[in-house]
């Protein structure tokens, strides 16, 4: 008999990895005998790059970048050499996992740190990379990321938009 789990994150209880090692504990005293493969899963939030990371050996990164409240935080991110292709995964840097309850106001996070991310990315010479975008406790559409990467948000009269949560409506974009 084969058994796979195949589990995501339990949020703010379990890594995907762990949830599936439990239930391989549990199926190991239920059925013995048992074939038990773990296969940690992620939905593109918080675990994705640690499951990435196993899948493709990418090395384990880390790039100090602003949290969703422009506070200093390690943020990690998977780096293949070969293939010159880095893994971000936005909850590193901006997700909810990062801010207690009392500090989740989407009108105020920003996705700055994901820029961050990507530049150090750039820096290491990637040329390709696949972005994360679950896990997310920001809701500025990506302005904070352009940002970090140079970009000026405007308004309509031309005068620049508050980095955190712009309003998104009349904007202008200038790279």
């Amino acid at each position: 008999m084969h058994i796979l789990f195949c589990p995501d994150s339990y949020k703010e209880a379990l890594s995907a990895e762990q949830a599936a090692e439990a239930m391989a504990r549990g199926a190991r005293k239920a059925v013995p005998q048992a074939d038990i493969i773990c296969c940690p899963m992620a939905d593109g939030g918080e675990g994705s790059l640690e499951a990435l990371i196993a899948a493709t050996g990418a090395k384990r990164m880390s790039t100090q970048v602003q949290d969703a409240l422009g506070r200093p935080v390690n943020a990690t991110w998977g780096w293949l050499e070969a293939q010159r292709t880095a893994y971000i995964e936005l909850a590193e840097a901006s997700g909810l996992q990062q801010l207690k309850l009392a500090e989740r106001d989407a009108r105020i996070t920003s996705t700055y740190g994901v820029g961050e991310l990507l530049l150090a990315a750039l820096d290491q010479g990637a040329e390709h990379a696949l972005l994360l975008l679950g896990g997310s406790a920001t809701n500025d559409a990506g302005a904070g990321m352009l940002c970090a990467l140079g970009a000026r948000l405007l308004d309509t009269k031309d005068e620049m938009l508050p980095q955190a949560a712009p309003l998104l409506k009349g904007l202008q974009l200038l790279i």
